[in-house]
């Protein structure tokens, strides 16, 4: 089976045609501007309208709120193909449509939908979601940003950190958790969700995180101190919060998965034309059975981890449930892509410590596949609740 083979998957011919067009904008436009975004950590607003004139960002949502009308399933396949050349833009398509449109769409009004969405779903803005905290990880609920309403305003305290999509130049505004009511007896308050518009007084965007990989995403720290939005800033319905992002934590992690299929596949495609080309006393390095074995598993990874998110997304589409399939595929995908770039890297020897070479890159990068939406301890943790152990 090819490595782009994707006609075993049970796709329709729309989705795969979808999957060509994704793949070739990857390898015509992103890929070459990688290495030179990642060097300066620079996130190209370029390539970015480039995905929403694609019609990416509008991939899962209705085209009468200016979407595409597609599925979990296509938002999956366009991941999966930017990320197998640049981890950074994937995750940029990942968090504006899960993190930064789609609450808007599953909890906002009409007025909230009508005024947010059109220049989300083009791609002509981007929002974060502000949900992890110094001291709220995967401890979500350990929320202490507070928002105290004060007549028909929100006044918002507090801080989130590790936010994507949080500054740059096309970013709208951020979505925070925060709690709006103390619990009476000490436990976890009342938690909700209320849009912060960028330029708003007392909110603050800190300084880009000096970060291990992702160098091209945009990551920041935000601060909020006094910083006052109207009460019609409210996502949803009060004291949902928390319940409304797990639910978008779900889908997140299919998306995160898709992503990792990719990287894996990345490295695996960089590592067969390495094995192909690289001499090695007197003949390719890919005639030795021990390389040839690694390949082979790397393979193996890429398969594994694109039938487990294909899987939890056509669960999601067909609107059962599907918590445990998505944090079997996010545990599954971010394994290989971790495997395969650790894989790769030994493939190349010493070519694969330099950051020129792509596997470089992806080795760096893959890390944060094992922990952001949900650590790989977390999604065990989910898996283990499935099967009915623990509370």
């Amino acid at each position: 089976m090819a490595v782009l083979d994707l006609s075993a998957y049970g796709l329709t011919e729309e989705q795969r045609e979808l999957a060509a067009m994704v793949r070739t904008f990857a390898d015509e436009v992103v890929a070459p501007q990688a290495y030179e975004a990642d060097r300066t950590k620079t996130l190209s607003m370029d390539v970015v309208r480039g995905i929403g004139e694609l019609g990416l960002f509008g991939l899962p949502f209705p085209e009468e709120l200016g979407g595409q009308g597609g599925d979990s399933v296509a938002l999956g396949l366009a991941i999966e193909g930017l990320g197998r050349v640049d981890q950074s833009v994937a995750i940029t398509l990942e968090a504006g449509v899960c993190l930064g449109a789609m609450p808007v769409f599953r909890f906002g009004t009409d007025a909230q939908r009508e005024a947010l969405l059109p220049d989300l779903l083009a791609g002509r803005a981007l929002a974060g979601f502000g949900l992890t905290e110094p001291e709220a990880g995967s401890d979500a609920g350990g929320t202490r940003t507070t928002a105290r309403l004060e007549g028909d305003e929100w006044v918002i305290d507090g801080s989130k950190q590790f936010i994507t999509n949080s500054g740059t130049p096309l970013t709208r505004f951020v979505t925070v958790t925060a709690v709006t009511a103390p619990a009476p007896n000490g436990g976890r308050g009342e938690i909700s969700t209320i849009i912060v518009p960028n330029g708003t007084p007392g909110f603050t965007v800190g300084p880009a995180y000096d970060k291990v990989g992702w160098h091209a995403s945009d990551t920041h720290p935000l601060t909020f101190d006094g910083a006052r939005v109207p009460a019609e800033n409210l996502l949803g319905e009060r004291g949902r919060g928390f319940a409304n992002f797990l639910s978008i934590l779900d889908e997140g992690r299919v998306a995160i998965a898709a992503l990792s299929t990719g990287a894996a596949e990345g490295c695996l495609e960089a590592a067969l034309d390495y094995a192909g080309s690289r001499q090695v006393f007197g003949q390719a390095l890919g005639s030795r059975q021990a390389i040839q074995f690694m390949l082979a598993r790397m393979q193996l990874r890429v398969h594994n981890a694109r039938l487990a998110w294909l899987h939890a997304a056509r669960l999601r589409d067909a609107g059962r449930p599907f918590g445990a399939e998505a944090a079997i595929a996010k545990l599954t995908a971010s394994d290989a892509a971790m495997d395969n770039a650790r894989d790769a890297t030994q493939i190349f020897g010493g070519n694969g410590f330099m950051n020129e070479y792509p596997v470089a890159r992806h080795y760096r990068d893959s890390k944060i596949l094992e922990i952001g939406e949900g650590t790989t301890e977390v999604q065990l943790l989910l898996i283990a609740r499935a099967l009915g152990l623990g509370r």
